[in-house]
């Protein structure tokens, strides 16, 4: 057997039993590699200290073997100690599979890696980590290089240089991590969003690096432009990067590399001369004649520029090279109006925020292919802008940003320890002691590193529902000017406080949380559309059936309609305002009637969710350009951690419901909307240069499909406005629920451009705004729906195509018409595999949950990832039964 043979099935036995990983470290320097797999145990199963584990050749074999980010319990998951199908059932994550003792002892991350070479005079490998919740002890071959006084925050990113401690051959490195404590620890938490996991996200979460490097390392490249508005001039673009010399003489190089578009490439080259231990930042500048613009995605394209940087010494010898970095030529910036009111401009042009809360995932597992069809759905709905509040993520989710032309508002956290200030009395956060602030500094000089050159940066917050204290809002300040931080930097976002230095946040945060009628948006109180509405929504968000089925149990589904004030496991926090549906289903039974079925509760619950979106959508952009303008809203939430019943637009599933196609509809290009209290149609245009003649039809009809009002009218529609079209009369002869249908119609072509219809009932929610508190308004009288159950049934022909692929995905037709006299009210169509049963998510429709009147033909698409052969269709209606279509 040849030595080379025998060294090969001797390192197979080492990554058996010991979990090593062979990492070469030989000539080249700039070599940057994360440590992966890694053997994840308990504390609470070893016997030695430590310490000793961090020594190589320890067996391992028996620990579970994870992947590069693993908190203990997505490690566990991975293993199969866990079932997550099982662990969201009903309550079993509360009361039936985990024991929580298990994480109240620290977790052991242990990582074996075998240097083939010896480490030469003038390189150096450093570690680097990126988030490690909430804090750790750090090991090399049995040395603490770095204890948890030093290792603390998730978000705390810190590089320590390890090189004397390594050695030829095989090297082991161990992590010890603490159980975390949202009210103690400067993690990343969940607040009253859903309940907490088992182990609070203790564990390695993101990336943990080793790069070894010459004399002098260098830093990730930052990008400044003068780039203001899109004029044709040349930009000059500003590549910065910081280098640091690890020796004891001083170094004299050169920083160089290149930005690339897909046309063109631009040098960059600098020298330095830099003193014994120095840190010294260098700026390289470009001027690029004819520059691309990026964009947000209903403006325009997204055009990127990669830039690839190294440091040379000596004779041109390679000492480090910065990761790849892409960014995007575009500026943002904000101001506060008169109104006291942050509004935000993109490129010169104002710029209306719509979005919504993310979530990440409950265990942090990030999976880069769900986040895209995350933001897919985003676009798809018309939303522009993701806000992560103390939920900033890795950087694809930022990648992915840039690539889609989505905005993102990242920021610090509430009611936990991010905001512990003497003066919140709202929270239980910990109050800040002295060594709080080095652990701020840490965290908001490593997201600002990982931030600052992605062009779908939109603001940073750096308090949420309370604003820091002085102390620290200078350390926040001090972190992103010292990283170049090129957008608004905002104080909160809520109106409550703010330091001197940065003034008014601009924005509020007064509700609602939980269900208010749709006529709440059109006010002039509270979270009504005016201003900037950092967080709020009517909390709907309810799935459909198929997918209840997967984590509610059969008691569970009962207890939705015939115990509708019981608490639900799968809404918020035990503790929390929104345990219960009770508010909601108060509105429910009152306004559509009392659920005879867990299917006609589903289906009531669907209209009401439908409602709740789309009038929120639809107020603040029939308001952007008002008296006291609508500057921007985020619906309370985009997503969900886990299965939810609430706050999300789309389940975890990924399928959407109402609350998708609601706001789908109220967040469109150009639109016709209905404002309840004006009982007005408006015209809206969220376009960058769409104008000119436009048709808007109203219609309004009675339950039988007899005329009561129509008109037609003729109108100029303005980019980035809305406007005025005309009252809808003859509202006051409505006798029960009757329907409006407005239509946006191209004069040109005839092509409908936005088709909307509203069931309407003689009187409107009336709101009892006086007394409001925090998270809702109290309605004295709903509105009365409950005819509209009792409609009749109606027959409606359906035809099927499938079209040809496109983008990779199957694409499929459906064409409604409604031959009866009677409007065919609110159809839902649903994907279904054939042989499961089960829905296809995720899955784009054009439109959803649609009400045809007489004589109407609808047609709507739907695409899909799949094979349209294995596939069927679902139609169903209030009015409608359900049907097969084929």
């Amino acid at each position: 057997m040849s030595s080379f043979i025998w060294l090969l099935e001797l390192l197979e036995l080492y990554v058996a039993i010991f979990g090593i990983t062979v990492y070469t470290i030989g000539e080249k320097t700039g070599n940057t590699t994360k440590l992966t797999p890694w053997r994840l145990q308990s504390s609470l199963a070893v016997s030695e200290n430590v310490a000793a584990w961090s020594l190589p050749g320890k067996d391992v074999s028996s620990w579970y073997e994870v992947g590069t980010r693993a908190t203990v319990m997505a490690g566990l998951l991975q293993n199969g100690v866990f079932d997550e199908s099982t662990l969201f059932y009903s309550n079993n994550m509360e009361s039936k599979t985990v024991d929580t003792a298990m994480f109240e002892a620290p977790w052991l991350y242990r990582h074996e890696l075998w240097i083939e070479s010896k480490i030469r005079k003038g390189e150096h490998c450093f570690l680097r980590t990126h988030g490690i919740t909430s804090k750790a002890d750090i090991y090399v071959n049995g040395v603490l290089v770095a204890p948890s006084s030093v290792q603390q925050g998730s978000y705390g990113g810190h590089t320590y240089d390890i090189t004397e401690y390594l050695r030829v051959e095989s090297n082991a490195l161990l992590i010890q991590a603490y159980p975390t404590n949202y009210l103690r620890d400067f993690a990343q938490g969940f607040v009253d969003w859903n309940p907490y996991p088992p182990d609070n996200g203790t564990g390695l979460w993101r990336d943990v690096m080793i790069t070894k490097t010459g004399p002098v390392s260098i830093s990730s490249p930052r990008v400044l432009t003068n780039f203001r508005k899109p004029d044709g001039k040349p930009v000059t673009v500003n590549v910065i990067v910081d280098i640091t010399n690890h020796e004891n003489e001083t170094v004299d190089g050169t920083v160089q590399g290149s930005i690339q578009s897909d046309t063109e490439i631009f040098a960059l080259s600098e020298r330095f001369s830099i003193q014994p231990h120095e840190t010294k930042t260098i700026p390289m500048n470009v001027k690029i004649e004819n520059p691309k613009v990026w964009w947000p995605a209903q403006w325009g394209s997204q055009p990127l520029y990669t830039v690839n940087v190294n440091a040379t010494v000596g004779k041109g010898k390679i000492s480090d090279v910065a990761l790849e970095r892409r960014f995007g030529i575009r500026q943002v910036d904000s101001y506060v109006n008169s109104h006291n009111d942050t509004a935000f401009t993109v490129n010169g042009s104002p710029f209306l925020v719509l979005g919504g809360g993310y979530s990440p995932d409950l265990f942090l597992r990030f999976d880069v292919n769900r986040v895209r069809k995350i933001f897919q759905y985003m676009l798809d709905m018309g939303l522009n802008t993701v806000r992560l509040e103390g939920k900033q993520e890795h950087p694809q989710l930022y990648d992915l940003a840039d690539e889609m032309g989505l905005m993102v508002m990242a920021g610090w956290e509430c009611c936990d320890k991010w905001e512990g200030w003497e003066y919140n009395n709202d929270a239980s956060g910990q109050k800040w002691t002295e060594e709080d602030y080095p652990i701020a500094n840490a965290s908001m000089l490593h997201e600002a590193a990982m931030m600052q050159i992605h062009p779908s940066m939109l603001a940073f917050l750096i308090g949420s529902d309370f604003w820091p204290n002085d102390r620290a809002t200078k350390i926040y300040l001090d972190a992103l000017h010292r990283l170049d931080w090129p957008v608004p930097i905002i104080a909160s976002a809520s109106k409550r406080g703010y330091p001197k230095v940065l003034g008014p946040s601009g924005m509020k945060m007064e509700g609602p949380y939980d269900w208010v009628p749709p006529n709440y948006f059109y006010g002039d109180q509270l979270g009504a559309a005016f201003g900037f509405g950092s967080e709020e929504g009517a909390g709907v968000g309810t799935p459909e059936l198929t997918s209840l089925k997967k984590f509610l149990s059969p008691e569970d589904l009962d207890s939705l309609w015939k115990n509708p004030d019981q608490n639900q496991y799968h809404m918020s926090r035990y503790d929390s305002s929104f345990y219960n549906r009770s508010l909601y289903n108060k509105a429910l039974f009152a306004r559509y009637g009392s659920p005879v079925s867990l299917e006609d509760y589903l289906l009531k619950v669907q209209m009401m969710d439908y409602e709740a979106t789309r009038a929120q959508f639809e107020a603040f952009s029939v308001r952007q350009n008002a008296t006291h303008p609508a500057t921007g809203v985020i619906y309370w939430m985009l997503n969900s951690a886990w299965p939810a019943l609430h706050w999300q637009l789309f389940d975890f599933y990924l399928s959407p419901a109402g609350a998708y196609f609601g706001t789908k509809v109220g967040a469109r290009m150009e639109h016709v909307a209905y404002d309840y209290e004006e009982r007005a149609v408006y015209l809206i245009n969220h376009s960058l240069e769409r104008e000119g003649s436009r048709v808007v039809s109203v219609d309004l009809v009675d339950l039988q499909g007899n005329s009561i009002f129509n008109e037609e009218v003729t109108v100029n529609t303005t980019a980035k406005a809305s406007k005025k079209v005309i009252p809808v009369k003859a509202l006051d002869r409505i006798k029960d629920v009757a329907f409006l249908r407005l239509a946006l119609k191209d004069p040109n072509t005839g092509t409908i451009l936005s088709r909307n219809v509203y069931w309407l009932s003689a009187q409107n929610d009336i709101l009892d705004w006086e007394n409001s508190n925090w998270y809702y308004t109290p309605v004295t009288k709903y509105a009365d729906y409950k005819a509209l159950i009792s409609m009749p049934t109606v027959t409606v022909t359906a035809s099927l195509k499938p079209l040809a692929a496109r983008d990779g995905l199957a694409q499929v037709q459906v064409v409604l018409n409604n031959p009866s006299a009677m409007p065919a009210f609110f159809m839902h169509l649903s994907i279904i595999n054939k042989e499961t049963q089960e829905e296809i998510t995720p899955v784009l429709w054009s439109d959803n949950y649609v009400t045809v009147f007489k004589g109407e033909s609808v047609t709507l698409t739907a695409a899909f990832s799949g094979d349209w052969s294995d596939c069927e269709v679902i139609l169903s209606g209030v009015n409608v039964k359900r049907n097969i279509l084929s």
